[in-house]
């Protein structure tokens, strides 16, 4: 994919030169990237990263367990400031936390294989040790609040300790969330605290507080799924498809930025997160923090939205534009039919240097449509790009890539009728009905899959109507195709380690910004040959009337999957003429004094 390779040789003149000369300058300063790092953070913020660090790593460990961790690395750090010469001063921060889990003593106990990753050299070690962070950790128990007056002792007695508690219990339960992210909700909670310990009835305070909070909380879960999933695309897709996704993002964001700097800016994140998501949160951190230090030292070049921010301590910053508002459209901007479809030379333009010109359709195009995804972007420029190579080598180039609008639009009015004929039924019908018409759909897709993992994926497609389809028009097909991008990746990690079919198969290996469509597309699985009768399958019992009635539902909904798993090819009448007896003998039977003869007898 030519289009793909986009933004590099720009990258390379400019960012490469800028920001490596930098880092290289400064990291002439220090023999020790540890003692380096240390100076950069200062000891509070490197302590707290240290433990974000372990933390995500060691999600069963304590608070307690952890901070003779952190102790054990900050005495280096301490030493190695003195001392740059000094043993061990010299390892990569990675490899000085590592070598710390691998000094745990029972360190199997507790995390079973995770233990062999110990006998891995760098960097192999370390993608062992991420391919054991659990995403969404059941084993962590819910937080408990203390009573509001012995949270402001504790902050008064012991203001490090709880705030280590607070950092270790929102890190250890978002193993992938980025340790600025963290930060800036511990400094969040710090200034509830000192807001609320001040005033008279601090419970009172704490609970607004503590609601505002629960909203970053859940936003913070949102950023981590998204980072978690970005982390996927650059390992999965490679520099330059994140890259791409990331400068069509940016674009939208920060329409008034010049080219040159969004392209710079661009090249600078992918570079941090390569830090980021490979679990080096100390790097992680210094970079992200330089990168928002140089952002907003041009914030009027590039945003209007982000002053705010740029005013906040040094540690609230990056959490904060990674919230901000997009900023205003640019009033009165050209259309680009005339500069990329009527210009009778734009193969002049294309031919020389295919990756410069594309980038500045990117650029141009997504600043123009903060509504469209910006996958969506991607397969315009993916089909424009296409449209090109085959005009540019015609006798007549301008008539041939003439009728690009119209076929660039087809991409469009995909999307646009996805979204609306999904939010038109879940508006118009309820998330039960959604639900269930998911699940239809699915398992004639993909009927292999067991009924529980096709509830769960029908649930999270549900939770994605929900919170899209109650948006306004204009920011629901970016809020749902991000999500269902996620979902796609969950469902092609799984066919990884289980295929589920041919279609499926197709699907996930397409480019990154077609797979959606792709799924959307998809039809009954015809190759499908249903499983032997099970009666077990259809087991009607007297806890379909008795269970609670979330059980009885998902039971309910087990069913349908079942019962379509045996005739993929139902139809949607018959569908409907199988339901409504069943509602009708539900009914009937949970009324009766012997439930489960009314229904074998049903």
């Amino acid at each position: 994919m030519k289009w793909l390779t986009l933004i590099s040789f720009i990258f390379l003149l400019s960012s490469a030169r800028s920001r490596n000369l930098q880092r290289t300058a400064r990291d002439a300063d220090h023999k020790s990237p540890i003692a380096h790092r240390f100076s950069d953070l200062k000891e509070e913020t490197f302590k707290a990263v240290t433990l974000i660090t372990f933390a995500q790593y060691l999600q069963r460990c304590s608070y307690e367990g952890l901070s003779k961790l952190v102790k054990d690395v900050v005495d280096l750090a301490h030493k190695c400031v003195a001392n740059e010469d000094a043993p061990e001063c010299s390892k990569p921060l990675p490899s000085i936390i590592l070598d710390e889990i691998c000094q745990i003593d029972k360190l199997r106990d507790s995390y079973g294989d995770m233990a062999d990753c110990c006998g891995k050299a760098d960097p192999e070690r370390n993608q062992c040790f991420l391919s054991f962070k659990v995403h969404q950790p059941e084993f962590i128990s819910p937080y408990q609040r203390p009573a509001a007056d012995v949270i402001c002792n504790e902050y008064k007695d012991q203001r490090v300790q709880l705030l280590g508690h607070f950092i270790h219990n929102v890190a250890r339960r978002n193993p992938f969330l980025h340790a600025p992210v963290i930060v800036g909700l511990a400094a969040a909670y710090e200034n509830a605290l000192k807001s609320c310990c001040a005033e008279s009835d601090v419970g009172t305070c704490l609970d607004a507080k503590v609601q505002q909070l629960f909203v970053i909380k859940k936003r913070a879960k949102q950023v981590d799924e998204k980072q978690k999933h970005e982390c996927h695309m650059l390992h999965k897709y490679g520099e330059r498809t994140f890259q791409a996704n990331k400068l069509a993002h940016m674009s939208q964001k920060y329409p008034k930025a010049p080219f040159a700097e969004l392209v710079k800016m661009v090249h600078d994140v992918k570079d941090v997160y390569k830090e980021c998501c490979d679990g080096d949160m100390i790097e992680c951190m210094d970079d992200w923090s330089e990168l928002v230090n140089s952002f907003c030292s041009k914030e009027d070049v590039l945003s209007s939205k982000v002053k705010p921010c740029c005013e906040l301590p040094a540690v609230e910053r990056t959490k904060c534009i990674l919230y901000a508002d997009f900023d205003d459209k640019p009033d009165n901007l050209p259309s680009l039919v005339e500069k990329y479809i009527q210009d009778k030379e734009v193969c002049k333009s294309y031919e020389p240097n295919h990756d410069a010109f594309l980038s500045e359709f990117v650029y141009e195009y997504s600043r123009r449509h903060p509504e469209f995804s910006t996958q969506l972007i991607m397969r315009i420029t993916k089909g424009y790009e296409t449209l090109l190579d085959k005009c540019c080598k015609t006798d007549n180039p301008a008539e041939c890539y003439g009728n690009a609008v119209e076929e660039l639009n087809k991409h469009i009015k995909e999307n646009e009728d996805v979204v609306k004929t999904n939010c038109d039924l879940f508006n118009s019908r309820g998330e039960a009905d959604f639900l269930k018409g998911i699940l239809v759909r699915y398992t004639k897709k993909m009927p292999q899959v067991s009924a529980d993992t096709l509830l769960e994926i029908g649930k999270k497609m549900t939770a994605v109507g929900k919170e899209c389809c109650n948006l306004p028009e204009e920011k629901r097909m970016a809020c749902s195709e991000d999500h269902l991008s996620i979902i796609i990746e969950d469902m092609c990690k799984r066919q990884e380690s289980t295929p589920i079919n041919d279609q499926v198969s197709q699907c996930c290996n397409e480019l990154y910004s077609c797979r959606r469509p792709c799924f959307t597309a998809m039809g009954v699985d015809t190759k499908y040959v249903p499983p032997p009768f099970d009666p077990m399958m259809f087991n009607f019992d007297e806890k379909m009337c008795s269970a609670p009635q979330a059980e009885r539902e998902a039971g309910q909904l087990k069913l349908l999957v079942n019962l379509i798993k045996r005739k993929p090819q139902m139809t949607e009448e018959q569908l409907k003429t199988i339901a409504g007896g069943f509602t009708a003998m539900m009914e009937k039977c949970c009324k009766q004094s012997d439930i489960d003869s009314c229904l074998g007898e049903e």
